[in-house]
């Protein structure tokens, strides 16, 4: 992976090859951690991240649901973030808040243990290739079914879950697949490995719902945003397994992933990326850049360094 000159580490910024953890830290050992994937692009203001506060509420509304509260507060987190942009001179990105249960306590009741965190962010293009991006990407039904909200629970996105992504996208990669859909425990579509999941039918939009085990996805939020201020009707609800093979079109959304397209699900071929998935993937873009006024909300733009230096220890 690139690699960046500095990480924030509770508090402070320290090199990148300096920004270790005790091999005894508890999230190391049990998957105690959450964590948000974020990206940042360049606008013709400058550089900004997309849904930053977003994405940090939702780090802290996952750490709450296992029992740990983050030393720091969003904004805190967003402040040291902007700045961490700006030391590295990062202006187009990928950024990875991570809390975890540090080094102090084993077991797994270990609520004395410390709670690190950091902000790391380097540049990574597209999770799964601009090729991917513009041409689609062949897909792969996982024998692994996703995690069930009785089991852990998917609203969180915690450390520890993606043992169940990692298995799903490692089978599909081994069967020359470029990303795996898995599917609930009653044998729905839930999600990518790591993304939503959306089918096209006669002009309409169709997403696996909450109760279908899905991370409650930022880019697909404002995908669904996007769709339907251009027209589009989305519904929400259950999917069947050979609804992806009868689609028009499917796409995934993701942070790391952007919005691509799928060409072909189990050897089924759906053809070239569609009209809508088009439609919707370039207004998406332009959200991203800048360039959609009525999305101009949506970004965090790093312009103003005096506004960190009211916190100390995020400036340190």
């Amino acid at each position: 992976m690139d690699t960046a000159e500095l990480i924030w580490q509770n508090g402070e910024f320290v090199a990148w090859e300096d920004a270790k953890v005790h091999v005894l830290s508890h999230g190391l050992h049990y998957g105690t951690g959450v964590f948000e994937g974020i990206r940042c692009y360049e606008t013709e203001r400058g550089p900004a991240v997309f849904r930053h506060r977003e994405h940090l509420a939702r780090l802290e509304k996952s750490a709450g649901l296992y029992y740990f509260e983050l030393p720091y507060s969003a904004e805190e987190l967003r402040l040291a973030t902007n700045e961490l942009l700006r030391r590295i001179g990062l202006s187009s990105g990928y950024i990875r808040p991570l809390a975890f249960r540090g080094y102090g306590e084993m077991g797994l009741y270990a609520q004395s243990a410390p709670i690190d965190v950091i902000v790391a962010a380097w540049p990574w293009g597209s999770y799964l290739g601009e090729e991917g991006k513009e041409k689609g990407i062949r897909t792969k039904v996982s024998s692994w079914r996703t995690i069930s909200g009785d089991s852990l629970i998917p609203h969180a996105k915690a450390s520890g879950q993606y043992l169940n992504s990692i298995l799903a996208k490692t089978e599909a990669t081994k069967a020359g697949y470029e990303e795996a859909i898995l599917l609930d425990q009653q044998g729905h579509v839930s999600e990518g490995s790591g993304e939503n999941v959306f089918v096209v039918r006669d002009g309409v939009l169709i997403t696996p719902g909450h109760t279908s085990a899905i991370l409650d996805g930022i880019t697909r939020n404002s995908v669904v945003q996007i769709a339907t201020d251009l027209g589009y009707k989305v519904e929400e609800r259950a999917i069947a397994r050979a609804e992806l093979y009868l689609a028009d079109e499917v796409f995934l959304t993701g942070t790391a992933a952007e919005l691509v397209p799928v060409r072909e699900v189990d050897d089924h071929p759906l053809g070239e990326p569609g009209e809508v998935t088009r439609v919707i993937q370039a207004r998406f873009e332009d959200a991203l850049h800048g360039r959609a006024e009525e999305y101009l909300e949506w970004l965090d733009f790093i312009e103003a360094p005096a506004e960190v230096d009211a916190t100390d220890r995020v400036s340190s």
